[in-house]
């Protein structure tokens, strides 16, 4: 049976200015983000679908993610240790936060 934790936003006392700058501002924060979006969910297929990501960088990430609300860690009581990163509901609200940013960098890029 899998364990969850952070299934939802943690009082962190932190602004929403600040999560976004920590977040946009890590040039793997996307990255990570878009491959959970696709359907990469566990730790070890994460690393693997960039090059020079490392593993130290990708749990500092997903970490802040799991801090944040914006994702939980599912582990599962199997062996050997089974971990995923899902979307929380804030979580995929805060992609639509992203997507409108992409959006915006698309019409720049336009213009």
């Amino acid at each position: 049976m899998p364990r969850s934790s952070a299934g939802g936003r943690k009082k962190s006392g932190i602004s929403a200015h600040a999560m976004v700058e920590s977040i946009v501002g890590c040039k793997w924060s996307l990255h990570v983000l878009a491959q959970i979006r696709k359907g990469i969910v566990r730790p070890g297929a994460l690393e693997r679908t960039a090059p020079g990501l490392t593993t130290k960088v990708l749990n500092e990430r997903l970490s802040k993610f799991v801090r944040y609300g914006i994702v939980r860690r599912v582990a599962f009581a199997e062996v050997p240790p089974r971990v995923e990163y899902r979307f929380t509901p804030f979580g995929r609200r805060f992609l639509k936060l992203l997507d409108q940013i992409e959006q915006l960098q698309a019409a720049l890029a336009r213009a």
